[in-house]
């Protein structure tokens, strides 16, 4: 079993004067086979978290500590992390002009595993994988994420993390600009990875709509840098009646007085 542990974690962006705290003490376990609903509003911190686990130059962590089974994971570099079995599903997947979808997944599987996987059973799991995602098999060929939807791009992230079978998959608003289709065919694909019992997941999201069809065991409600209260698939409900409006005034009203 994985363990993910974060205690009293602090980040800021900027440098000097310009610098501004945006995580204020964040506490978090993640454990394989658990899987983590971060829910809050606009601008509360949830994405700076998913980036400064990963190892995202922009933010400076001021405090606190990250270790993926006992490993300080704030010590390694983003490849380390990403060895280590740490995956980030990221909410604006970037293009990579010049680089086939199927040269990029394998040389990630490859630098992941330290060996690059045989070519007859690699080229089998692609082809698998991509059709549980519901993926045109040209897509292979295609360059990374260049002229991909929105869908499409978020189809990649998850084929990606079916392929590199990580210990920890943070997905960072994956449902953001998803039809209902694409939304149904990315949470099955979540939820097969769940199904090995194997890996934790940290799901990062403004709505609850993703939830319906991924059911969380744990559910964090994030404001102002820090997670302001925890429960079960009962809050995310709660939050789908009442939304975030009493946790935002609480949070402000604490970092006044």
């Amino acid at each position: 079993m994985s363990v993910l542990e974060i205690r009293d974690l602090h980040v800021s962006v900027g440098e000097g004067d310009d610098a501004k705290e945006i995580l204020r003490g964040v506490d978090l376990t993640v454990r394989s086979g658990e899987t983590h609903a971060i829910m809050g509003p606009n601008g509360s911190g949830k994405s700076t978290l998913a980036y400064s686990i990963a190892g995202h130059p922009k933010y400076t962590i001021t405090g606190g500590t990250v270790t993926l089974d006992g490993e300080d994971v704030l010590a390694m570099s983003v490849d380390e992390r990403a060895r280590a079995g740490l995956f980030l599903a990221m909410q604006y997947p970037v293009e990579v002009p010049g680089v086939s979808v199927s040269n990029f997944l394998r040389t990630a599987a490859t630098a992941v595993k330290g060996e690059a996987p045989k070519l007859r059973s690699w080229v089998k799991d692609v082809k698998t994988e991509m059709a549980g995602l519901e993926m045109d098999p040209a897509f292979a060929e295609r360059n990374v994420n260049e002229g991909f939807s929105g869908g499409e791009k978020k189809r990649h992230e998850i084929l990606q993390m079916r392929l590199l079978k990580p210990r920890v998959a943070i997905l960072d608003e994956t449902d953001s600009g998803l039809d209902v289709d694409a939304l149904r065919i990315v949470s099955e694909g979540v939820n097969r990875t769940r199904a090995d019992g194997d890996v934790g997941v940290l799901l990062i999201t403004h709505y609850t709509r993703i939830l319906r069809y991924i059911k969380p065991d744990f559910v964090h409600v994030f404001v102002n840098g820090r997670i302001v209260e925890e429960g079960g698939p009962e809050l995310a409900e709660k939050l789908e009646n009442e939304g975030y409006a009493s946790y935002v005034k609480g949070s402000t009203e604490v970092a006044s007085a």
